[in-house]
């Protein structure tokens, strides 16, 4: 079944009538234009541009011209925050190879697009965004030279099926305890580029989220809830002390990713697919007691059911639910979690679907008190200036609205893509499209 983004107020009803869903909406959306404090520093507004890795970098993981580009594009369009695409730790670590790479050989290049970020912000739009860096490690999508080398916390039939990857694959306890420290270091890094913050990332299945549900694994990063968490804690707690007060320690984190219990973090034995969000508030109250300025909460796999992930429109399979169900679960379920740590701040994901309302229901849950920053993924992407254009009390224009197709995920998934929106940034992406998904030149 084909579904349309959200319009408007009157689409939105509707389809909140056909989903069997209600949201809290406002027609006032100035709460999305009010500065907060997050630790030390002050954050012009509640919007932030998440994490959209564009595979762009040079092959030694510096950022390349498209990657400027894009980033120039974000600067210009007035979040608050621009959350940095991910970056890896390690060599081996890196989802493709054109992935950013902070090393001693990029740092200098690092600080000079952290440096053009904040001034195209400054200069057009008066002001000087937070720019966070996400430090990765992509476990089992590592594709370093381009081909899967994956690193993995424990087979999973869920994702492997009847071809398990071999057991050598598996990472000891010892590797991860490298990638403890190369994340620490990694944020130590990001500060002397001139970042705001890092984010420790843990979601989408990636390394350290897949260890949050390494309940069958052995050693101490497996099996009860202290050891799943002792990476993610214990490196958010180091980077908190190897770095400044005044910066930011963060994470990307899944609180549930949608896979039947032992295989998936969020859900309980014999209770299917059904979130149950109890480790979660327990694993924020932690991270938040180890040194998490700000949390940015997800859920989901992009790559296995992106319609917990990212509702859509059209994408590569029957989503088994109406779009807005799927968003009312991500924004309810990051509402429930950000109840344990009132007082630290806590970005939504999932909104794009809500097209031209996804304003007035994120200010609507901030009015609330539910969460205080609405986080934009592939938006950004189709409408770079969708921050400026909401901090300036405008409607959204449908004809800029990113339509949730999925065609940026296409290329990203072809040998060599580099991803961004086909449809509204036809003249740099359509060509990329025939070329990367069609085959045509």
């Amino acid at each position: 079944m084909a579904y349309q983004v959200v319009q408007n107020k009157d689409a939105l009803l509707e389809m909140c009538k056909e989903a069997g869903t209600s949201f809290p909406y406002s027609d006032d959306i100035s709460p999305l234009s009010k500065e907060i404090k997050v630790g030390t520093k002050t954050v012009h507004n509640r919007i932030v541009y998440q994490a959209m890795e564009g595979c762009d970098g040079t092959y030694d993981g510096a950022p390349d011209e498209l990657t400027k580009r894009r980033y120039l594009r974000f600067a210009r369009g007035g979040a608050g925050i621009i959350w940095f695409e991910a970056t890896a730790v390690l060599g081996e670590g890196r989802a493709n190879p054109r992935q950013m790479y902070l090393t001693p050989k990029t740092k200098d290049d690092f600080k000079k697009i952290v440096s053009d970020i904040k001034e195209e912000c400054i200069k057009t739009n008066g002001f000087e965004p937070i720019v966070i860096c996400q430090l990765t490690h992509s476990g089992r999508y590592s594709k370093p030279e381009g081909t899967p080398a994956p690193l993995i916390a424990y087979n999973n039939p869920i994702f492997e099926k009847d071809n398990p990857i071999d057991k050598s694959r598996i990472v000891s306890d010892d590797y991860l305890d490298r990638v403890w420290e190369a994340l620490v270091n990694g944020a130590v890094d990001a500060h002397e580029c001139g970042f705001d913050g890092a984010d420790i990332k843990s979601c989408h299945r990636y390394l350290l989220s897949e260890i949050l549900s390494a309940y069958n694994r052995d050693g101490k990063y497996g099996g009860s809830f202290e050891n799943r968490t002792r990476l993610l804690s214990g490196a958010i707690k180091d980077a908190r002390i190897a770095t400044p007060k005044d910066f930011i320690i963060t994470s990307r984190l899944n609180i549930y990713d949608g896979f039947e219990y032992p295989y998936g973090f969020g859900t309980n034995e014999g209770e299917g697919i059904t979130p149950d969000f109890t480790e979660a508030k327990m694993l924020v109250r932690k991270l938040v007691e180890n040194g998490a300025d700000m949390l940015d909460f997800t859920m989901g796999n992009p790559y296995f059911n992106p319609h917990v992930n990212r509702p859509y429109a059209k994408g590569g399979y029957e989503p088994p639910e109406h779009p807005l169900f799927g968003v009312q679960r991500m924004l309810d379920g990051i509402s429930e979690v950000a109840s344990e740590i009132k007082g630290t701040p806590v970005i939504c994901s999932g909104i794009s679907f809500l097209g031209g309302t996804s304003a007035n229901v994120t200010a609507g849950y901030i009015k609330e008190g539910k969460f205080d920053f609405a986080g934009y993924g592939r938006e950004t992407l189709a409408y770079p200036d969708v921050a400026k254009e909401i901090t300036s009390g405008r409607n959204l224009d449908p004809k800029k609205l990113c339509i949730c197709c999925g065609k940026c995920t296409e290329i990203m998934r072809c040998k060599g893509g580099t991803p961004g929106c086909v449809i509204r940034d036809t003249e740099v992406y359509a060509p990329l499209y025939k070329k990367f998904v069609l085959g045509k030149e």
